[in-house]
């Protein structure tokens, strides 16, 4: 699966570490689905969702 995790991440201006917290995972599991080496459960898909303001779709993309 895609993400834009890391790009929206960026334009936050927050840290790994920062979005981790305010999604209560590790940072390791931020760096996890920004590299693709995991997709978030559905629940914590939402909550990404809902910090950014985007639609799910709008976020993770199926690979092609």
């Amino acid at each position: 699966m895609n993400n834009r995790v890391r790009e929206l991440r960026g334009a936050s201006g927050w840290s790994q570490a920062e979005l981790a917290e305010r999604l209560a995972v590790s940072r390791q599991t931020i760096n996890a689905i920004e590299t693709g080496k995991y997709d978030p459960s559905l629940p914590l898909a939402f909550a990404i969702a809902r910090l950014f303001g985007e639609a799910i779709e709008a976020i993770f993309t199926p690979d092609p």
